[in-house]
């Protein structure tokens, strides 16, 4: 780490997208020293660098990249591979936040003297003097609010973090900012696929190549059984890579009438199909759970009071208490019941707009 750390000088992570190249001109209108950072997390990704090199060019930025894809391989995609493996659902952008994309921000920031980091995330940072800690908060814009996938940011990251596009009311405003200064990527679309995943190709697809190539993934694809809920059998599934909590179309029988996945169970590979309302619960535990300023226990503030939680990212806050499990696990309790609450996905916490914790959905009681 540099001996004195400039608060000047600012490393943002650069996509290339409309997000982070307007990130990047408004930290430059403001007078800051932006240093682009572009990081490969799959190996060889050469258009995707001089996508983001271009972007930083235009702007007239310092630019820096670096593979990362060896350490992502081993954390993200086989974190992935077998969650899907064993009939969970990841959400690998929560998982690389803090253990890929921010931490290597963080690093160069330190390596060349930078004190702070950036990205496009609309969300906003705040240090409440109540607490003595730094929290991650809402956008204006809640359409595009992305603080739900930033819940596990500790406080090193949150406390040299700046987010320009915070303010934003809507995402054609931030394009209009490109459109005035005519930057190429003005109107570039916005992504919607698993950046690690080839355009075109089902995640399913990618797990069996990459299973079946045994590069990732220790668990063996295999067919069982669907079952109602008495544990009858109703039909063979085929594989529980296949389907996810919530899920009607796609189950490859039909049964004269709707039904949805309620559970699967890696433990004898069971699939078990109900009604639209066997999906819904107003109890809901969550692990590895992570709490702003203070790790991974629930703190005593946030016991037994009403917090609002997302059990998805497109999910609304729901109101709920939350309650301390003996195995560090929590249970939250909702005033209404939530539907398909599904196992690998995270609940996140808030205290009005500000995020004080979130774990992964474990499932429900």
């Amino acid at each position: 780490m540099a001996s004195v750390l400039d608060k000047r000088k600012v490393v943002l992570g650069m996509s290339g997208g409309v997000d982070s190249t307007t990130a990047a001109l408004l930290l430059k209108e403001q007078g800051f020293e932006v240093i682009a950072f572009w990081f490969d997390v799959i190996g060889g990704n050469e258009s995707g660098r001089q996508t983001a090199y271009q972007a930083a060019k235009e702007l007239n930025v310092a630019f820096y990249d670096r593979d990362v894809s060896s350490v992502f391989s081993q954390i993200v995609i086989s974190n992935f591979c077998n969650e899907y493996l064993n009939g969970r659902t990841p959400n690998p952008c929560i998982l690389c936040n803090p253990t890929i994309k921010f931490k290597y921000l963080l690093e160069l920031a330190d390596e060349i003297g930078a004190y702070y980091i950036a990205t496009g995330h609309y969300a906003k940072t705040q240090y409440c003097e109540e607490d003595g800690i730094w929290h991650i908060k809402k956008a204006v814009n809640e359409q595009k609010d992305q603080s739900y996938m930033l819940y596990r940011l500790g406080q090193g990251a949150i406390s040299r973090l700046l987010l320009p596009l915070e303010d934003f009311a809507s995402k054609q405003d931030v394009r209009g900012i490109a459109r005035e200064k005519n930057l190429q990527n003005a109107d570039l679309k916005d992504s919607q696929e698993i950046c690690f995943i080839p355009k075109g190709q089902s995640y399913i697809d990618y797990i069996k190549e990459i299973h079946l190539t045994n590069k990732i993934g220790q668990t063996k694809i295999k067919f069982g059984n669907f079952i109602d809920a008495s544990g009858k059998v109703m039909a063979q599934h085929q594989g529980l890579i296949n389907y996810t909590i919530g899920q009607r179309k796609g189950l490859g029988v039909t049964f004269g009438k709707p039904r949805f996945v309620t559970r699967i169970n890696p433990s004898d590979n069971t699939v078990t199909l109900g009604s639209n309302e066997d999906l819904f619960t107003n109890c809901i535990i969550s692990k590895d759970n992570y709490f702003s300023g203070y790790g991974t226990e629930l703190p005593a503030h946030l016991e037994n009071v009403p917090v609002m939680i997302k059990i998805r990212y497109t999910a609304k806050p729901v109101a709920a208490v939350l309650k301390r499990l003996p195995d560090g696990q929590v249970e939250a309790d909702f005033q209404e019941k939530q539907r398909a609450a599904t196992p690998g996905q995270s609940m996140v916490f808030y205290l009005k707009d500000f995020v004080v914790g979130g774990g992964v959905i474990e499932g429900e009681m």
